[in-house]
């Protein structure tokens, strides 16, 4: 059996139960494969869908949550939390970083926007293998 706390940054919503939550690919699967990964080999895409080696790259969330945002950007989704979506944006942004993928101008437009209203975010990331 598992026991413990999981905090939803998205929705600031904890939880005591895991049955409540989802783990969400930061940047969707269908939004890596429209951004690059459609030409990566198959054990790429497998590594970016299993990418346990980045904080950001697999995020506990609400179901509820998870399931609003399914495969959208930020230039159409951010989370309800206003005080998470500095760390959203950083957390995308990093994930993009790292797997070298591309950003369209209304994402790009919307994590800009999304950075204006941020203090003190940095964009750490270390590259995928």
């Amino acid at each position: 059996m598992t026991a413990g706390e999981w905090f939803s940054y998205y929705d600031g919503v904890t939880l005591t139960a895991p049955g409540g939550l989802d783990i969400d690919h930061m940047v969707p699967l269908a939004e890596a494969w429209d951004s690059g990964a459609h030409s990566w080999t198959p054990a790429r895409r497998e590594a970016y869908a299993n990418d346990l080696d980045a904080d950001r790259s697999l995020v506990a969330v609400t179901a509820r949550t998870n399931r609003s945002k399914a495969d959208q950007d930020p230039a159409d989704w951010q989370p309800t939390l206003a005080d998470a979506r500095c760390t959203y944006a950083t957390d995308w942004v990093a994930t993009k970083l790292r797997w070298q993928l591309t950003a369209d101008d209304r994402e790009r437009a919307a994590l800009t926007e999304l950075a204006a209203g941020c203090r003190q975010e940095t964009v750490d990331y270390q590259p995928a293998p």
